[in-house]
């Protein structure tokens, strides 16, 4: 499993760890079916989605089967706990509008923001995760082909285009602002910090924020938003579903089948907004 899941796992259980120990004075492997499904009510009391609930869930049934395995425990709590039911939700996205104003967002007259520029630009031009772009090494990108060699969940490793607009805001920030922010440092990070340091996910995703606002976006926005922007846009243009799976590196077609819903909605809007009978 990837940094992030098991991060994730590790933060869920430590909630649980700690709801137990106030509520029951118990350890994890005390607990049980029971002990279980009143956590899973006090997350919806507490006004967790559904989906939240089915990622911790999930969290739990991994513990208790390594609990089981290493002998913690002789029996697994979480056998007889159905999944809560989820719907089909649409990725949040942004309008090409949307997506334009926001890439002019940054203040492309500091190296930070030039830097900024770069970076979305990139994201949107290849629907790279954020973990991927902010990985990103000098050595991954092909200037001259107009490619970047990713290396996404699993080690698995894509070839993705960039656009000509990409790529011309990355070779002018390779070409100025970086060595700036460097300072002649060495970093093996694209887009470095002041710190010639590697930016973390979480650093550029409050960026992202700070010039959505700027951009007086107002819609709620996920790390990925500008991820599913790219699909979105792609499909409403007539690109092939199979080839903006192997653009996203999804394993499954059924996971990007998902920005066919996206584009069927726009239809759908387009057709009530404009048709005489809509």
């Amino acid at each position: 499993m990837s940094a992030n899941t098991l991060s994730a796992y590790q933060a869920d259980l430590r909630l649980l760890a700690r709801w137990a120990a106030d509520r029951r004075g118990a350890a994890l492997v005390d607990l049980t079916r029971a002990d279980l499904l009143e956590y899973l009510a006090h997350l919806s009391r507490e006004g967790r989605k559904a989906r939240t609930a089915a990622r911790v869930l999930s969290s739990l049934r991994q513990f208790y089967r390594l609990a089981m395995r290493e002998g913690w425990v002789t029996s697994d709590p979480t056998v007889q706990i159905d999944s809560p039911k989820l719907g089909r939700p649409l990725p949040k996205t942004l309008s090409e509008g949307e997506v334009e104003t926001l890439l002019a967002a940054p203040d492309t007259s500091t190296p930070e923001g030039f830097r900024d520029r770069a970076m979305l630009e990139v994201l949107y031009a290849s629907g790279l995760r954020v973990s991927e772009l902010v990985s990103l090494q000098p050595e991954q990108v092909s200037l001259a082909q107009g490619l970047v060699r990713v290396i996404g969940k699993g080690g698995k490793e894509r070839l993705v285009p960039l656009g000509d607009e990409a790529v011309q805001w990355l070779r002018d920030f390779i070409a100025g602002p970086r060595g700036e922010l460097l300072h002649q440092r060495p970093c093996d990070a694209l887009f470095p910090t002041r710190r010639a340091e590697a930016m973390t996910r979480q650093a550029f995703w409050h960026r992202i924020k700070r010039h959505a606002l700027a951009a007086g976006i107002d819609k709620h926005l996920s790390p990925h938003t500008l991820r599913h922007a790219f699909a979105t846009h792609l499909i409403n243009h007539g690109a092939n579903l199979r080839v903006v799976q192997m653009l996203l590196g999804h394993s499954d077609l059924s996971t990007t089948q998902i920005y066919t819903y996206v584009a069927r909605e726009r239809l759908k809007d387009l057709h009530a907004r404009h048709h005489p009978r809509g």
